[in-house]
């Protein structure tokens, strides 16, 4: 059986959004994408590669599987993240595309709590949710999520989407690993206890 694992980059006040670029999402009128640049090092990047090993599918929101698309189809396989990315199915939860072009990628069959059930019964390893805020929404709500591995920023915005905007229920979680970069990041991967 699979694990479904959150992967997400944040601040110290848990924003996610727009961390790649100033235009990636300005919802909201956020003004401070790209905020995650300054941060980017070596450890990062080797830590991003490491859970390569253990992921056999992808999970995303529309909007994010867009982004993915825009970028990573054109990046050569000599990039191991490109490689992994372009050859690991792919799956979309969507109401509104129909047809995918990225290949290994196909529309989660809805509804999304019986299609994410039924990608977790198919198969071992990870399945790893990237960025899709909106869509880890309803994940925590439907209690799909079994882990999270959490980039945690040493920076304070204020403002911005946030990843935990209300769980329906206390959850608690075991620590299993904490690696802190030349900058200040903590790679930070947790666990759900069960006890839920």
């Amino acid at each position: 059986m699979r694990k479904l694992t959150v992967i997400e980059f944040l601040t110290l006040d848990g924003v996610m959004q727009g961390l790649g670029s100033p235009d990636e999402d300005r919802d909201g009128g956020f003004e401070h994408g790209g905020w995650s640049a300054p941060y980017f090092d070596e450890r990062q990047a080797a830590a991003a590669a490491e859970g390569l090993a253990s992921t056999t599918a992808y999970l995303f929101g529309r909007r994010t599987y867009e982004k993915m698309f825009e970028f990573w189809p054109t990046q050569p396989d000599t990039n191991p993240i490109a490689a992994h990315m372009n050859a690991t199915e792919k799956y979309v939860a969507t109401g509104t595309l129909t047809e995918l072009t990225w290949h290994n990628a196909r529309v989660l069959d809805a509804p999304l709590g019986a299609g994410v059930r039924k990608l977790k019964s198919d198969g071992d390893g990870t399945i790893a949710v990237l960025g899709s805020g909106a869509l880890v929404q309803d994940l925590i709500a439907e209690d799909l999520v079994d882990g999270y591995r959490l980039f945690l920023h040493p920076l304070l915005l204020g403002t911005g989407k946030r990843l935990f905007r209300g769980a329906p229920a206390p959850q608690r979680l075991r620590l299993v690993d904490c690696t802190q970069t030349s900058t200040g990041v903590l790679i930070l991967s947790y666990d759900l206890t069960g006890d839920r």
